[in-house]
This record gives structure tokens, sequence and C-alpha cells, in this order.
């Protein structure tokens, strides 16, 4: 069985200026010990699926579709049941370890205070807990007694994983852990994260824009764009032979250092992705994509073969039927 198991998941806002459909028909699933690695670019719904797992959306959310963690249905959960599942079940580390962390408060008790919240240890054991987690995460167990302004941004992002740990989950999501990091502190903590899901055996659902992150921790990479998924397979081969011209795009947005030609000669994907409430007709990427024929205005398309575990959302790749039986 699946640690997280999402089928048909479809997540729409609603706003004064209408309904707003972030996702649009996701599925996937992750198992124990397994990294899924979720790419594309700001506004395709990465972080709505994060929070649709969680449930922590606005209650005027509409969340349809299955989410199932360890086959629980996280839809039907009880608001009670829902509170102990956070951080015990799965457990999310956030962008922005700045605004996440109680300026306030020592950053030993806001760890200490998930511990004892769900009743897995008592308040000298959660002391001992989270000086073990600190050292776990590469900082010293005094540092349980320091504010959050008294620490790196580095730093700051290791108390976040220390606190996404901290009780134990089966399922961790990652949602932009490094962005707001330098290269190199941006290394160790994906070096460290790797690490601990690795030893913990943990399923990891990870979250970036930065596609070239996402190979050296993943298993398995899904690409998304306008609210679906248009790629899927292995990490390496999805990386270095794309099937589809998004995922391609995303691939080459990363220069070579030291490569005079991508100093030349930036590569990169113009425009953005098409507003939620105005998706294109077809193929939701046409407008941008330089392989784009006219059956690509009007064919919608579906994950189609695309090789060993592969399948893409696009009409050039080899499973995909042909034209003429789809237009029909």
């Amino acid at each position: 069985m699946s640690v997280l198991n999402v089928e048909d998941l479809r997540v729409t806002y609603t706003t004064k200026g209408g309904d707003v459909p972030a996702v649009r028909g996701v599925s996937f699933s992750i198992d124990r010990g397994e990294v899924l690695g979720l790419a594309g670019e700001s506004g395709c719904g990465k972080s709505t699926i994060a929070g649709a797992i969680l449930r922590l959306h606005s209650p005027g959310t509409k969340i349809e579709g299955t989410l199932e963690l360890e086959g629980e249905d996280i839809l039907a959960l009880t608001p009670g049941r829902l509170r102990a599942v956070r951080w015990t079940g799965a457990s999310i580390i956030f962008q922005g370890a700045l605004h996440a962390l109680n300026p306030v408060q020592k950053i030993g008790d806001q760890i200490e205070e998930a511990i004892q919240v769900h009743g897995m240890a008592t308040q000298k054991e959660a002391a001992v807990r989270a000086g073990a987690l600190l050292e776990q995460v590469g900082l010293p167990p005094r540092r349980k007694d320091d504010y959050p302004h008294e620490l790196s941004g580095g730093q700051k992002q290791r108390v976040m994983i220390a606190m996404a740990l901290a009780c134990s989950p089966t399922l961790v999501i990652a949602d932009e852990p490094t962005t707001a990091l330098d290269v190199m502190v941006q290394a160790q903590v994906l070096t460290l994260l790797r690490s601990l899901q690795h030893d913990l055996g943990l399923a990891m659902l990870f979250i970036t824009h930065d596609l070239s992150v996402l190979v050296d921790v993943s298993d398995r990479l899904a690409i998304m764009y306008a609210g679906k998924i248009v790629e899927e397979g292995k990490a390496s081969e999805v990386f270095h032979a794309p099937q589809h011209p998004y995922t391609a795009a995303l691939a080459a947005a990363f220069p070579e250092i030291g490569d005079a030609r991508f100093r030349h000669k930036p590569t990169g994907l113009g425009g953005d992705p098409p507003d939620p409430q105005q998706i294109p007709s077809g193929c939701p990427f046409h407008p941008r994509c330089d392989r784009a024929i006219d059956a690509c205005k009007t064919v919608v398309p579906e994950l189609w073969d695309a090789g060993s575990d592969r399948r893409a959302a696009c009409v050039h790749v080899a499973g995909a039927p042909s034209l003429e039986s789809v237009i029909s």
C-alpha cells in the first residue's frame, strides 16, 4: 500500500472574481522510502496540492477527488482526527522559515510543543527529544534556547526540518524548502534532507520550480503545467531526456557554469503560465510551445505512454493515438 495516494484531485478556490480551478485532475502515489519531485512554474498548482493533502486551505476552497494517507481518507477526517494526523502522519517544511517560526518563542519550545500536543512525550522527554532532533539536523542541542532571530537562514531552515520530523511522520512534504537560501547553504540543506529521508525511510513529496534540484533528490518526477501533470517518470530520465516540450524548456533554463553559449545566448521560456480562469483550448501549453501544430489547439492531451515507466501529455509522444482518431 502506498503511503500517499492521490487520484483525480481537483482544487478550486472561490474568489470575488469567480471560481479559480488551481488543480484540475491530478493523480499520483508515493511509496514508503520514495521521493516524488513535483516541478513547474509558479502558479501551476504545486503548493495547492501540498495544502490540500494537509487540508490547510480556507473553508471556501472546494477539494474533490481521492486523498488517502496510509489508506485513510484525508477528506473525510474529523477536525480532531485531522489535528492528530498533522505532524504524526504527515508534516510539512514550509518555504520561508523566517515566517513559519514564532519570533518570540525559543526554537526548542516550538519543537517541544508539537511533541507534547500530540501526547508523544512528557515535558522533560520532549526537551531531550528537541535537543536530539537539532543535533540530527546539524545544530548543537544548546541552540534550542535561541530565538529565531539569533539563527542564520540556513539554520532556521534546519529547525523547520527538525520540527517536521518531531512526531516521526511517515510522509514529509517539502514545499520549496531551499528557495530562500544561497547556493552553498542550499546544497547543504538538500544533502541533509536526502540523508534523513534515506535513513528514516520517509515518503517525501518535494516541491520546487527548480528542476535541477529535484533530479538530485528525487526518485521520480512529475511536471505540472496549468493545474495538471504533463509528464512523469524516473527523475534522471525526465530531466535528461524530456518527452514534453514544457519539461524540455524547464530543463534548458538552467545554464552550465563556464559555458560561453549560455552567457551570450541565455535559454528560457517566454511568457507565463495561463490564468487558471482562462485555460487555452486543446493543450494548455500550445501558445508557448515551439513544437505546436494545428491539432494542439483542439486536442486535449492525456498522459500517454512515452517510454518505459514514462508518460507525457503531448501529441508527439510515441504512445499518443493517431491525430485522426483523437480529433474524430
